[in-house]
């Protein structure tokens, strides 16, 4: 018989791949360049995608009844994006407490790695009713996975 138990001490590491996002023209001024506004969005598509990459998907925190509201978000914008480039979105866990979590974003173009953009996002864990849920406590198998991260190289 298989032993399947994770062990919580030594989690295996997880590479994750940063997030790529092909511009498209509804997400354009008549300049053509990216509306400030899908910034915000692409950081959504890299937190979900990096959490997914952890095996933690929000498909799986919703069968868990878990919420992940957002509490805050800030982004400075570098340069000017554009219809057709492909931005790079490097999301990586700055903290996290098993209530909170913040990351933070690196966007670049793909082709010059031009920074377009920094950027942070705060959230925090409650359940369906609102309370407040300590992952740490409630989940710890999930709250290990996020110490599990790594940059990939």
């Amino acid at each position: 018989m298989m032993d399947t138990r994770v062990d919580v001490y030594s989690p295996k590491k997880v590479k994750v791949k940063p997030y790529e996002h092909h511009v498209k023209y509804y997400e354009t001024d008549q300049m053509r360049i990216a509306h400030h506004s899908n910034y915000i969005r692409w950081m959504e598509e890299a937190r979900m995608d990096m959490m997914e990459q952890m095996g933690f998907s929000y498909d799986k925190m919703e069968e868990l009844e878990i919420i992940s509201p957002v509490l805050s978000v800030s982004c400075e914008y570098k340069s000017m994006v554009r219809f057709g480039e492909t931005v790079v979105v490097n999301a990586k866990v700055a903290r996290y407490n098993g209530i909170k979590l913040e990351v933070v974003y690196e966007m670049t173009d793909k082709e010059t790695g031009e920074l377009r953009a920094a950027a942070q996002s705060t959230h925090c864990f409650l359940t369906l009713s609102g309370k407040p849920l300590s992952l740490k406590r409630s989940y710890p198998e999930i709250d290990t996975k996020f110490f599990t991260l790594v940059e990939d190289e």
